[in-house]
């Protein structure tokens, strides 16, 4: 009996193991479970990317819902959603805050120059602490924050079309009432 169970106990583990492999493989790498999902988002106070005498706190965009885009000018997957990022806020149907995460100012005003600027107000991080504090990975990311501060969404990567379609829009809705 003994004997047998030396060959039959690792052929278990690695009969789990691989059940484990197989199931992780089926998973979205842009669907990272964030512990944020429905407490508050974190409190920040950031200069303005465009005027840094200016101020942005989270706090003055309680009472509404928004969309906080985590972006970089070095950033190539930024470039790659930008223009679905272009599209969406033309609709103006929420606030779109972008976070200029570890990045120059010069450079983040540039590539809005350049490219266009979706965003109502962009807060610059230089030195990512507030990315941090979302829980960032890597840019982009981004964030739906509800009426009440709480965060209800992150979507980790560019925002496509579909994802804008069937995540995004949905959940705004629903949110919008």
């Amino acid at each position: 009996m003994l004997r047998s169970l030396r060959y039959i106990l690792p052929l278990g583990l690695f009969a789990v193991l691989v059940v484990f492999l197989w199931r992780g493989l089926g998973l979205s790498p842009t669907e990272v479970p964030s512990p944020l999902i429905g407490k508050p988002a974190p409190a920040f106070t950031l200069a303005r990317l465009d005027d840094a005498n200016q101020t942005l706190r989270r706090d003055d965009l309680l009472g509404k819902v928004w969309i906080l885009n985590v972006w970089a000018s070095w950033c190539v997957a930024c470039r790659e959603e930008h223009p679905t990022l272009m599209e969406f806020a033309r609709s103006k149907s929420v606030p779109v805050i972008g976070l200029n995460y570890k990045d120059t100012r010069p450079a983040g005003l540039e590539w809005l120059r350049r490219f266009g600027d979706p965003y109502d107000a962009s807060a610059f991080d230089a030195d990512g602490r507030v990315g941090i504090d979302f829980g960032v990975y890597g840019v982009p990311e981004t964030f739906v924050i509800d009426q009440q501060g709480l965060v209800r969404l992150k979507h980790i990567g560019p925002l496509t079309p579909a994802v804008i379609e069937t995540r995004i829009r949905p959940l705004l809705k629903a949110l919008n009432g």
